[in-house]
């Protein structure tokens, strides 16, 4: 199975070198996290994966070739999945857990500041503040449905092949976003050149993030080999898996202001510089171990009877129910 979808993956690696479309970590660090987070699966994870790591891999920044601007449609619900601007929706107490909600939170922000504050409600809708963690476990529940055929068919004595092609393209999706996540300028408003006051003197030039992430990783030689040996053993086999992304998703966010401090001193222009290297096995590790620990979490749960849920969340008797979103939220 090394050499599956052949055809698919040389239309995915063209798709994601077209010209004009923005790539994130840039195809090598992406493809890095994918083969270490699926060589680290254990014997009683989801081993079938391992057959598909030259796909996965492969075509593990086809996410972005679905956000080009003559791809209007796709754009538009694709582009918000790459990034989760923090600063952009602070004044949130609580993430919802629903994309709508969240979505509908931002609009209802943007008509209380839009006279008071015009510039910051220009930024104050769903592309310019992210909903990546949305993306991530959306892609992470289909993970778990896929995975609940992949057992079926092995349990009736059935050819899984096609059941396991589906797991696979999904953990294409969820390993990008979860990629993404770990990028530090991913997870930021200064994720192209700093905004706002800049007492420190940071760049506002756009280019320090494909500088960073794909730039310093090509010239460095990112290789599995440099981030394997820390990743450790598997975590987050019980709790929120949502609340567990956006702590993810903070701790790499916290990293953002290093990656100027380190561009200020000129660090990106010496592929051997140590700052700058470590940064990056950090943070590709960090993204390696958490999606590792993603799989093996929705190849345990597939293990389990699917829930009732009663009322259903569309049941307008539900207590949860909004009627803003036509849904109760994620329980």
């Amino acid at each position: 199975m090394r050499n599956v979808f052949a055809g698919a993956l040389t239309v995915a690696v063209l798709l994601a070198i077209t010209p004009g479309t923005a790539l994130a970590w840039g195809q090598q660090a992406h493809a890095v996290i994918d083969r270490a987070a699926i060589e680290a699966i254990p014997d009683d994870g989801p081993v079938f994966l391992r057959k598909y790591e030259d796909y996965i891999a492969t075509a593990a920044t086809l996410p972005d070739a679905w956000r080009a601007n003559w791809e209007g449609f796709s754009k538009i619900e694709e582009d918000p999945n790459h990034g989760w601007f923090r600063e952009q929706f602070a004044f949130l107490k609580t993430i919802p857990r629903s994309r709508y909600e969240f979505v509908i939170a931002l609009y209802k922000h943007y008509e209380a500041i839009k006279d008071s504050d015009p510039a910051a409600a220009a930024r104050t809708n769903v592309r310019w503040t992210g909903t990546l963690p949305y993306a991530a476990m959306e892609n992470y529940q289909r993970l778990i449905v896929c995975m609940r055929l992949v057992r079926a068919a092995q349990a009736a004595g059935k050819d899984p092949a096609f059941a396991e092609q589906a797991c696979a393209f999904h953990a294409i999706r969820l390993a990008h976003y979860i990629g993404d996540g770990s990028e530090p300028l991913h997870d930021s408003v200064n994720s192209d050149g700093w905004r706002g006051p800049d007492p420190e003197g940071y760049t506002r030039d756009r280019s320090i993030h494909g500088r960073f992430e794909s730039r310093f990783v090509e010239g460095m030689g990112l290789a599995v080999k440099d981030i394997a040996p820390r990743i450790g053993v598997p975590g987050h086999a019980s709790g929120d898996m949502f609340a567990a992304v956006l702590a993810f998703l903070d701790t790499a966010g916290s990293k953002m202001e290093t990656v100027y401090k380190l561009e200020k001193r000129d660090g990106f222009s010496n592929f051997a510089d140590k700052d700058v290297r470590e940064l990056i096995y950090a943070q590709t590790a960090q993204g390696a171990t958490m999606l590792r620990d993603m799989l093996c979490r929705a190849w345990a749960e597939s293990a389990k009877p699917a829930p009732e849920v009663s009322p259903s969340p569309i049941d307008f008797g539900n207590p949860a129910f909004n009627p803003e979103t036509g849904s109760a939220p994620a329980d």
